[in-house]
């Protein structure tokens, strides 16, 4: 049996190593910038790797596209980012605990409508000032637990931003359910579905929180620095919106690589090298098999040389040359010769730093078997039985015996 596993990633804490087993995913979208991007996706995904890394979500890790300067100035930060400014005039805030609301920071509208009769203006003043020392209790009361940031999904009012600028809290608005479920889970909070003092609990931290001016845009990032967070944000920047594009699902495939080599960290050598050692391994099997099977066996053998000949053609290079100078260095026992597609000869795929995953490989044959298999399986039957139908009076399919018609 071929052994696949020609590099393993034991510790998927490990920079380099993460670095070393995704680099091949991202640079087939982005192999310009494959280094910087794929540092970038290491950092982002082992800082919300959980101990079990089984369990590593994809989720975690967000992408924040803002257009202007270049791909290479792409950072990660260990939190979240909001591209738009604050409400209010706070704009920063560190070491501050977070107070995440679901709904807006306004007073609430009762279930039932009543009429109330004024019949003076001190009446009128009482009423406007029995609503601002209610919302003036409420920031009161978030204020003193310790919250220095709050988050909102809905509209702040001028009243609260009032009394918020005077307990010296930072305001700011989410809008979409799943940015807001993010936002808690970087600063460990827990969103609350209505406005009110929250307990220890449910507040989160943040070690630092602020305005930032990117691109010419201003956006709000949580930052975290001294702990891990439960997200991250990889900010791709880039002059055009296609690029970015390209970018992020170059990042999409780095991120889904990470997290298969939380279940399976097996490595196979890449640029064909693991498919054609299996074709002249099972071309030896075929050999040494009797009877008409060993004609399917080798077939199958040179399906698995579609991968490297494919590669050396899209790069431009003679197919049938590439494969054959491929066949020969395999044939020599060099298991790891894979297609270089600067040139088209053969190459150490390990020592370039050409891998792939193992599990990745492991689906791709078993669906590709089971589907030549089904396809063959219908045409056996297609070919076995005869269409149905009833016969005409003189053998014909459909009860018309195959007469023609006259008009």
């Amino acid at each position: 049996q071929y052994q696949r596993r020609v590099h393993g990633v034991e510790d998927l804490k490990n920079h380099d190593a993460v670095v070393r087993a995704i680099r091949t995913a991202v640079g087939s979208k982005q192999p310009a910038y494959v280094d910087h991007l794929s540092s970038l996706v290491a950092s982002a995904c082992i800082n919300v790797c959980p101990k079990n890394p089984a369990n590593f979500n994809v989720d975690n890790v967000r992408v924040c596209k803002m257009e202007g300067l270049s791909v290479s100035v792409s950072q990660v930060v260990h939190g979240f980012v909001i591209v738009r400014n604050v409400e209010g005039a706070i704009k920063h805030a560190k070491d501050a605990k977070v107070a995440v609301f679901s709904c807006g920071i306004e007073m609430t509208d009762s279930d039932t409508k009543g009429t109330v009769l004024i019949e003076n203006a001190e009446q009128l003043k009482n009423v406007a000032r029995s609503e601002e020392d209610y919302m003036e209790s409420v920031i009161k009361g978030i204020a003193d637990t310790g919250v220095k940031v709050i988050v909102g999904s809905g509209a702040f009012s001028d009243l609260a931003l009032h009394f918020m600028e005077k307990y010296g809290l930072m305001g700011v608005k989410v809008q979409s359910k799943f940015e807001l479920r993010r936002l808690a889970g970087a600063v460990n909070a827990t969103p609350l579905p209505s406005l009110g003092t929250p307990r220890q609990e449910d507040i989160g931290r943040v070690d630092e929180a602020g305005v930032q001016e990117i691109g010419g845009q201003r956006c709000v990032v949580f930052n975290q620095t001294t702990e891990h967070s439960r997200l991250s944000t990889i900010l791709i920047r880039g002059p055009t919106s296609n690029i970015m594009d390209d970018v992020e699902r170059a990042i999409d495939d780095g991120v889904n690589c990470f997290k298969s080599l939380g279940r399976d960290n097996r490595l196979v050598a890449g640029g064909g090298a693991f498919e054609l050692e299996v074709a002249r391994r099972l071309g030896k099997v075929a050999d040494a098999t009797p009877g008409l099977q060993q004609y399917a066996l080798r077939q199958y053998a040179e399906s698995f040389q579609i991968v490297a000949r494919t590669l050396a053609e899209v790069a431009g290079h003679d197919g049938t040359k590439s494969l054959a100078s491929l066949m020969a260095e395999h044939h020599s026992g060099k298991e790891r010769a894979g297609v270089n597609l600067e040139d088209g000869t053969p190459m150490d795929a390990v020592a370039a730093g050409v891998l792939d995953l193992g599990v990745a490989k492991d689906w791709a044959i078993k669906f590709a078997t089971d589907a030549a298999v089904q396809v063959l399986r219908v045409d056996q039957i297609i070919m076995s039985k005869p269409a149905g139908g009833p016969k005409g009076p003189s053998g014909g399919a459909g009860g018309y015996g195959g007469a023609r018609d006259d008009d």
